[in-house]
């Protein structure tokens, strides 16, 4: 027992330990779990060959995230993508797939080993790819919702693959896989004829169907009467565990039983207490998949073939990256979606390992040849996180500078007292406000749709950087009395205060802040007026929560106006003990000791009401019904 304490301590203190680093430097957390499997199996050796037992464990980490993929959807929306799935899916799983059978074959091999290793390079890493399009908020965008269709063909398609590879055994590989054919899994169709095998099949998958869609609410339903919340995790848990059960016991993928569970379930009134549940069971076990890919990496046949390695990694991913971008063009899929489309899926994916091993099982790929493809396998996904890395920092970038570059500014045609550099969501209510109050106003914006958008509803706003002076100039910065900026880019607000305070200081210049350190810096660079985005927002909506919490409404307003009072009173002091920190203290003792002071004064003037003069010594005024209820 004491052994199997050690080896999760070692896995999760791995996890620990470089999943934050990796977030922190920006490198998503799949890199890290991959690095920490590196370091605790090849590098120290701390774990050993009980990683592929784990692997196949962990792999039920899949299975979870298909099925909370599925709730996502329902029958309909599934119809909806029938293109992008059938079409955008068929093509690349067929493309791909004989371009690495052609590859194999060129290279010497069997035709029948050459298209299982196309088949198994056609696949791409469904749990890599959706939990950084996950990570990154990619999965709305149109490149990404491309990427789900493909991967869940590819996922489908695996059933085809496990039932096609038997067919393609080598009569010269039995002896040597005769130690692979053991099959110790339990399985109903072993030995049944094809058509009574697709009867089975068929009824297993309307057995999940009619299951989960007329006993999974009664079986909720029962289980939520207990009031005992272990309970509904343990009938979600077995929910999922019994369809993976099911698939496999017919020779079905696991994943895509749970994946048709989580469609019918989507429209369930226990959608999300199921999805709560599920949902870190599926993340750990997805954490714990990828450090025993890193850790099962055999460094000793990497040391003897490495150049090989190295290059067939890269062949796989510039060939499967060029179809991927023809098919990005074909269906129309542009511009930095169709990047983010071909960068996340031009690896191999984690059913690469399942179908290597029952390739070597069924006497189609060599044993060497599995080790080495294993290797391909494992470095492809490595090599994942990376293409993200790059989306973010090379082609988002580039689209995003192109495509306002390819724009002149807008001749700007008239002047006006305030100049609002910034229409979006911020921006376009205080350009509402002014224009209902017949304030002449010139609006600035680098984004075009935002600029169409606002001339739309009339009002009058140019395309350009409101950064760039002589921009400023044409729109009468010099005899304007006031100036808004309500830009995204935190940075440029504060150099465009300092700009505009220096050349202009007879601007009242009023500044949006992200936070109360962006709040503290457009401070120092001269803004004249500050309102932090969320700060206003976020006290309505608590005024709200003291009322449901039973908080007579005039005494929760009489609390918001302490508690922002309280805040102005104090902002000078906060202040000078910010600029502690950026002059380059990591942590400002006074700063914090301060802000602890500053909170239990808050928290007393909460109690009996804010006066600067004599420091909340009268009691905060109660409502007569409010008050005799409390007398009782």
């Amino acid at each position: 027992m004491t052994d199997y304490f050690i080896q999760a301590f070692i896995y999760l203190i791995a996890a620990v330990i470089a999943v934050p680093l990796a977030k922190r430097f920006g490198l998503g957390s799949v890199l890290g779990y991959l690095v920490a499997g590196v370091v605790i199996g090849p590098m120290l050796g701390l774990v050993g060959q009980e990683t592929t037992t784990i692997q196949h464990f962990a792999e039920f980490g899949v299975v979870m995230m298909l099925f909370l993929v599925g709730m996502e959807l329902d029958p309909k929306g599934l119809w909806a993508m029938r293109v992008s799935l059938i079409g955008m899916g068929g093509l690349q799983v067929l493309i791909t797939a004989a371009a690495g059978t052609a590859v194999a074959w060129w290279l010497g091999l069997a035709w029948q080993t050459s298209l299982a290793i196309g088949l198994i390079f056609a696949l791409s890493s469904t749990a890599i790819v959706l939990q950084t399009l996950n990570e990154k908020g990619l999965t709305k965008t149109e490149g990404g919702r491309s990427a789900f269709s493909v991967l869940l063909f590819q996922d489908i398609a695996v059933i085809l693959m496990l039932a096609l590879i038997p067919l393609l055994a080598l009569p010269e590989l039995t002896e040597e896989g005769g130690s692979y054919a053991e099959h110790s899994s339990l399985s109903l169709v072993e030995d049944m004829p094809a058509w009574l095998h697709g009867l089975v099949v068929v009824g297993a998958i309307g057995v999940v169907i009619i299951s989960g869609h007329y006993l999974g609410p009664m079986l909720f339903r029962y289980v939520v009467s207990s009031g005992l919340r272990e309970v509904f995790t343990a009938a979600a848990l077995m929910l999922v565990i019994g369809i993976a059960a099911l698939m496999g016991v017919v020779n079905l993928s696991p994943a895509l039983g749970a994946f048709l569970a989580g469609i019918v379930l989507a429209n369930s009134e226990f959608k999300h207490e199921i999805e709560a549940n599920i949902e870190p069971f599926k993340g750990l076990l997805l954490g714990l998949f990828f450090i025993t890919v890193g850790a099962g990496i055999d460094f000793q046949v990497f040391a003897a073939q490495w150049p090989t390695v190295l290059l067939l990694v890269l062949g796989v991913i510039v060939v499967k990256g060029t179809i991927l971008f023809g098919l990005a063009m074909l269906f129309r899929v542009r511009n930095s979606n169709g990047w983010l489309f071909t960068l996340s899926l031009a690896q191999a994916g984690e059913f690469g390992f399942v179908l290597l091993t029952y390739s070597v099982q069924s006497n189609v790929i060599p044993v060497d040849v599995s080790q080495l493809l294993s290797l391909v396998v494992a470095f492809s996904m490595f090599a994942t996180p990376l293409l993200f890395i790059a989306y973010d920092r090379l082609v988002l970038p580039r689209y995003q500078t192109a495509k306002n570059a390819t724009r002149d500014a807008d001749k700007i045609e008239e002047q006006a007292p305030v100049i609002i550099a910034g229409v979006g969501r911020f921006g376009q209510i205080v350009c509402r406000l002014l224009r209902a109050n017949n304030i002449p106003i010139v609006a600035l914006d680098l984004e075009i749709e935002q600029i169409e958008l606002l001339r739309h509803i009339r009002i009058k706003s140019y395309f350009g950087d409101a950064s760039r002076s002589d921009l400023l100039e044409t729109a009468g910065i010099a005899h304007a009395r006031v100036m808004v900026v309500a830009i995204d880019d935190r940075d440029r607000a504060v150099d465009m205060v300092k700009h505009v305070k220096h050349y202009h200081p007879n601007v009242w210049v009023l500044a949006r802040a992200f936070d109360r350190g962006h709040g503290y810096q457009l401070r120092e660079a001269g803004a004249d007026d500050i309102t932090r985005e969320v700060y206003h927002s976020a006290l309505e909506l608590g005024g709200h929560t003291l009322t449901a919490m039973g908080v007579h409404p005039m005494r929760a307003k009489q609390m918001i106006d302490s508690f922002e009072q309280h805040e102005s009173a104090h902002e000078d002091e906060l202040f000078e003990a910010w600029k502690e920190i950026e002059e380059g203290i990591s942590f400002s003792p006074r700063y914090g000791e301060l802000f602890m002071k500053l909170e239990e004064a808050l928290s007393r003037s909460m109690r009996y009401g804010w006066d600067e003069s004599n420091q909340a010594e009268e009691p905060v005024w109660t409502p007569p019904e409010q008050a005799s209820e409390e007398n009782r």
